[in-house]
């Protein structure tokens, strides 16, 4: 599971409690660590039970690949917690 390689996927949010920053939809990076299964507080947002425990991960992603050309230090880097289901598998 570390070092698997990522994308955040683009889901709308409509308004809805999401924790995934907008900024890292779409963008690439690599999982740092598992940090275990926790309750889905998208769900517990909404007095819901949060169920099933979704896996929260740490993802490591470049600020280029975050910000583009407009990166000041591109090699350096951004970790964000992210819950799994708003992963999916890099192809290559």
């Amino acid at each position: 599971m570390p070092e698997t390689a990522v994308r955040v996927k683009t889901w709308p949010s409509h308004g809805l409690h999401v924790r995934t920053p907008r900024y890292l939809r779409g963008k690439c990076g690599v999982i740092e660590r598992d940090l275990g299964s926790f309750p889905n507080p998208e769900e517990l947002a909404y007095g819901l039970p949060g169920t099933p425990p979704r896996r929260l991960v740490r993802v490591r992603f470049t600020m280029a690949e975050v910000w583009g050309a407009a990166a000041e230090n591109p090699a350096d880097t951004l970790d964000a917690e992210i819950y799994e289901h708003w992963l999916e598998p890099v192809e290559g």
